[in-house]
């Protein structure tokens, strides 16, 4: 059998997070963000296995640079190789573990259990709260072990996801939500897709123009015939201060996608030169990923 090549000493540090905590404390939702992250997720993976996973992100080249694992109470008495296991990860050259513990209040895990009727993992014959008790003492010395604790008692998931982008502490420009700025004609109908929808339809129509007709938006002779109409000017500056002031917040909330869509009667014309317009203004906000779609042209 073929030997797998060592760790590229020279190969950029891997991102390793553990993620532990009390049962009901949001450990689901939490792995969920960190695949939207780019995380290679391994959920409830068993603790001896925790260095062989480890060693393999390593030896992947750049495939994977960042991953993430999942250990809880259903690992039962292994939890107490826990320790010596997780300070094994510390030692491996090229590579950056990070151990996240999810904790919560007792009301809000009670809660949780009633409303989802799901069993406490350790409360089969015994009361939900004395489950979160006895969950709390087996847990104390891998909390007391952790780079940061995450008290989700009054958090909602999208709340959770930004917590995750902190902790990740790899969130760059590159890791921001996708705008699409989308131009669309009415009379074929609005995206589904949309997030917010502008209506350029009071702008008067190159479509009537003879020697416009053929042209799309993305032409200068389309946008020189716009660019003569104060309201032209006017509708850019404003929704696109509207959209300066929107799209940072969505990217702090944890949107993954976020699309402007802009509709002019058949889409070829007006909605086209405005998408692609604020496409170039919205590129000195920085954070996002900004791409432009004319759904009603053809695209070259």
């Amino acid at each position: 059998m073929t030997k797998a090549p060592a760790p590229d000493p020279a190969a950029p540090t891997r991102r390793f997070i553990v993620l532990t905590g009390l049962s009901g404390s949001g450990k689901t939702q939490a792995i969920r963000a960190l695949e939207d992250l780019g995380y290679f997720c391994v959920d409830n993976l068993p603790v001896a296995l925790i260095p062989t996973f480890a060693e393999l992100t390593l030896r992947t080249g750049g495939d994977i640079t960042r991953a993430a694992v999942v250990v809880d109470i259903r690992e039962g008495s292994l939890l107490k190789t826990f320790p010596e296991t997780f300070r094994s990860l510390r030692k491996m050259a090229g590579l950056a573990p990070r151990l996240i513990f999810l904790d919560a209040s007792d009301a809000a895990l009670v809660r949780r259990f009633s409303e989802t009727r799901r069993p406490h993992p350790l409360a089969e014959d015994q009361s939900v709260g004395e489950g979160i008790r006895l969950e709390r003492e087996q847990l104390a010395p891998i909390r007391q072990m952790a780079d940061q604790i995450i008290d989700t008692s009054d958090m909602t998931v999208h709340e959770l996801r930004h917590a995750f982008m902190s902790a990740s502490r790899d969130r760059g420009t590159d890791a921001g939500p996708v705008v699409t700025f989308l131009s669309f004609g009415f009379k074929h109908g609005v995206p589904l897709d949309a997030d917010l929808v502008f209506d350029a339809r009071f702008l008067p129509n190159p479509h009537f123009v003879q020697e416009l007709r053929p042209h799309t938006g993305r032409d200068p002779q389309v946008r020189e015939f716009l660019e003569q109409y104060e309201d032209y000017a006017t509708f850019l500056a404003r929704v696109g201060d509207l959209l300066a002031f929107l799209l940072p917040r969505y990217a702090a909330e944890g949107k993954s996608y976020v699309t402007v869509a802009i509709g002019c009667t058949g889409g070829k014309h007006r909605s086209v030169a405005i998408a692609e317009e604020l496409k170039r203004r919205m590129a000195s906000v920085g954070g996002l990923r900004l791409r432009v779609r004319h759904r009603d042209i053809a695209q070259e």
